[in-house]
């Protein structure tokens, strides 16, 4: 019976390909489904047999600690060098298209609303 190790919806092609030169180093026995183009079906990793899947899930869980450490470590280093940041570093460097995104999103709350208070 298959195996779905990881879904590929919204992985980043460089986390993907790292993921695949993992497994082919360690050679797992896997196969691959691409997401669809409209979203209907995920895609992912997979494999047949119940021992290597357990294996293999090992490898995505070490992988992905590591992964989420570095990523975390690379955000730190971004907000200590002032290159990223959330709403208002957003807001001090490009104010028209944060304000533009900010009203456009009241707009569309406000329309939303406006069958249910019947104005």
């Amino acid at each position: 019976m298959p195996h779905h190790l990881m879904n590929l919806r919204h992985v980043p092609d460089d986390e993907a390909e790292e993921i695949r030169a993992l497994f082919e180093h360690h050679d797992v026995h896997y196969y691959e489904t691409p997401p669809s183009r409209w979203g209907i079906s995920m895609g992912g990793f997979w494999v047949h047999d119940d021992v290597e899947a357990e294996r293999a899930r090992q490898l995505l869980d070490d992988y992905q600690r590591q992964r989420q450490q570095q990523q975390r470590a690379q955000y730190q280093q971004a907000l200590q060098r002032g290159v990223t940041g959330g709403v208002w570093h957003r807001l001090r460097r490009r104010p028209l298209t944060t304000l533009a995104a900010c009203v456009a999103i009241l707009l569309i709350v406000g329309l939303s609303l406006v069958p249910f208070f019947g104005w």
